[in-house]
Formats: structure tokens, sequence, C-alpha cells
């Protein structure tokens, strides 16, 4: 099957999971076609049923803004045109499904007819739909689409809730590769972290004001205050420094250290003892996925689609937003000796193998099978 993913190429959830999606995709022998602005950062290993399509965008001082959404419909046309795609995946609705919806019009002009599939990941609905600047395109392309999939019944039904959708949307949770993140950790990298035996505590994320990087710090000070400990972010992002000037208000600055993106999380998170998800909301949250996929037990807020896949008491615990005071209560409770932080660990693990690869993958072949037959 030849098939064109569209997603932004970045650090976030969206570009994440369709990213895996295609190289799980590529490991089933179809053929995929990313069609972006750059190589997604996850994309890093050769596959020779994997193509890469970058978009480009004349400048001209006619446009104060370049007009992407134009250039990614005829990067589209182009790309579905000359290798005979069966059907374009599009990641993210703003501005992927509206400019999947131009492509397909002008295809159906040329006597070519390509299923469109869009997948909502969380903001495109949540935030940068709801402006009313969007929301008119962003309802029609959706509606256009010939399936529209969500990745948590939370942001299914909070798309019900926004929109005037006239489709039925699927849910096709997140998923995860368990036997990537299943690692045995690094003793060498853990010693560096922690050099007395110290429990390791993790947060990841782009660091943008949804995710109150701030309530990790205040967590994690209320934790160090009790046991030796420290913290570990991963990711970059505009609330980066906010972060690092509490953390020196609160005089636990060495106790923290910010190692900005990186790519191998699975080496990160096998050294982890807890991770830390603080956010307003969450479509799925599929950072606190990866961490319990490594055995990493979560502590999170009550957000969105995180009650489906943290249960309370038995993977973490969950708590209102901004509610430090129970979260480090509970991180605590996990932490207090070995046997307690060991069973947590197994019962994370055991979790998020019912969001293993293998398990998603087919649910998506299946979906794509409806449109195009040629699985």
């Amino acid at each position: 099957m030849r098939i064109g993913i569209v997603c932004y190429p970045t650090f976030g959830g969206s570009g994440v999971l369709a990213t895996e999606l295609g190289k799980a995709l590529a490991d089933k022998n179809h053929q995929v076609h990313f069609i972006t602005y750059q190589q997604p950062v996850r994309l890093s290993e050769f596959n020779a049923n994997i193509f890469y399509h970058e978009v480009r965008v004349p400048t001209y001082p006619l446009f104060d803004y370049p007009p992407y959404e134009t250039a990614l419909a005829s990067t589209m046309v182009d790309v579905i045109a000359n290798n005979n795609l069966d059907l374009l995946h599009v990641h993210y609705a703003i501005p992927h499904a509206s400019a999947a919806y131009m492509a397909k019009q002008i295809l159906a002009k040329q006597g070519q007819q390509i299923p469109v599939i869009t997948t909502l990941h969380g903001t495109d609905i949540t935030l940068v739909g709801r402006d009313k600047t969007y929301a008119p395109v962003v309802t029609f392309s959706i509606n256009e689409s010939d399936a529209i999939t969500a990745v948590s019944e939370n942001l299914r039904d909070e798309t019900y809730r926004s929109f005037k959708i006239e489709k039925e949307i699927e849910v096709i949770h997140n998923f995860v590769d368990v036997q990537r993140f299943n690692k045995k950790p690094i003793d060498a990298f853990r010693r560096v972290i922690a050099p007395a035996g110290e429990r390791i505590i993790l947060h990841a994320s782009n660091f943008r004001k949804v995710k109150r990087v701030q309530d990790v710090v205040m967590i994690f000070a209320k934790i160090n205050a009790e046991m030796p400990s420290k913290l570990l972010f991963v990711g970059d992002g505009p609330e980066r420094p906010a972060a690092e000037s509490l953390a020196r208000e609160l005089g636990i600055n060495n106790e923290v250290r910010f190692v900005g993106k990186q790519e191998q999380m699975e080496d990160i998170l096998a050294v982890g003892d807890l991770f830390l998800l603080t956010s307003e909301y969450e479509s799925f949250g599929l950072a606190a996925l990866e961490a319990m996929a490594a055995g990493v037990p979560v502590i999170s807020t009550n957000a969105g689609g995180l009650p489906e896949i943290n249960q309370q008491g038995v993977t973490g615990f969950m708590s209102d937003v901004g509610n430090v005071d129970e979260m480090a209560a509970h991180a605590l409770e996990i932490l207090k000796d070995d046997e307690t932080l060991h069973r947590f660990k197994q019962q994370a693990g055991q979790q998020a193998a019912a969001f293993d690869i293998h398990t998603i993958i087919p649910k998506y072949e299946q979906l794509y099978n409806r449109f195009c037959n040629c699985i």
C-alpha cells in the first residue's frame, strides 16, 4: 500500500505519533511518503520503504506571511500524482486537513481520487481550532475528510462539543513501542545524574504554558525536602526560563538538570524512578505512556485523556490541576521504599502493553482498507 503522511516534524505528540506510525507501516512493507517542511525528528534511520518530500515555500516581497498551506497543497498534489498514492493520512487539523481538501479537489479535476483520513491530536481542536479565525475552516475540512480519528475518547468528545461535526469520529488511541522502551538502565548514565543513588524524577515536554512546568519544580522541591533526589527536565520551550528561575529561588537548582531536546528518550526514561506530568490539558499524554512503557510510574493531573492511561493507585496517581501538595504526597508514597516503587514500575509497564504498537497499527490498516481495498 502507498500511503502519504502529512504531519508537523517536531517533538510534539502529533509529529511523534505520525512518524512512528509511518515507520511501523514501512516495517510491514507498506510504502510511506512523509510530506512536511523538514525531516521529522524521529525519522532518523534508513528504511527502503520510507520517502520524504520537503514542502518548499518560496518567499516574495508581496507576502508578509509565506503561504505555507498553498505550497503544502501543491506538494501533496505532486507527491500523490507522481507516486500513485492510495491514501493520504493527515495529522493535526490545521492546516493539514484544509490543504488536503484542496489537493483532493485538484486531483479530482484531473481524474484521480484520493481518500483523506484526518487524525485529531489535541490543541488543533482544544486551542487553535476554537479560535474564531480558524473555526469555520477547521469544521469544514474535518467534515470533508473521508474518515476522522481521535487519539482519545476525551478528544473525540471535546471535538463534538466544540464543532458541528457531521461524521463519526473513531477513537484509535496513541501507541508506544513497548519493546523499544523496555530497556535496562545504563548504570554509568544513572551514576552521572545521581552519584549518591538519589531517586531520579523526570519531566519531558515542549515547555509550553499548558504544561505548567513550574508546578513540576514545586512538586520536586517538596520531594527533595523529604528524600535525596534529582530532577531531569527533557525538552525546551518558552516556559523553560521561568522553571530555571523558580529552581534557583527555591534553592534546588543544583538538584535540577535541563538536558534540552533529546531523541533517544528510551535511554533517558530507563534511568527514571518517577515521571511528572502537570499539564492543564492533555488530549492523551503520549509522554506519560512512553514513561510507563519504560517502567516508570506517573504522577499527573486528571485532565483530558490522562485518565484513559494512568490508573489511579496502580500505575501512579492523578490530582486536580495545580494541586502540587497532593501530587508531591503521592510521589513520596511511590518513592518511599524500593518494594513499593518496584510494584508501581511493574504495573506501569503492564498497563503500557495495552497500547503497544503491534496492537494499534492493525487498527489503522483496517481503517485504510475500508477506503482503498489494497492491503
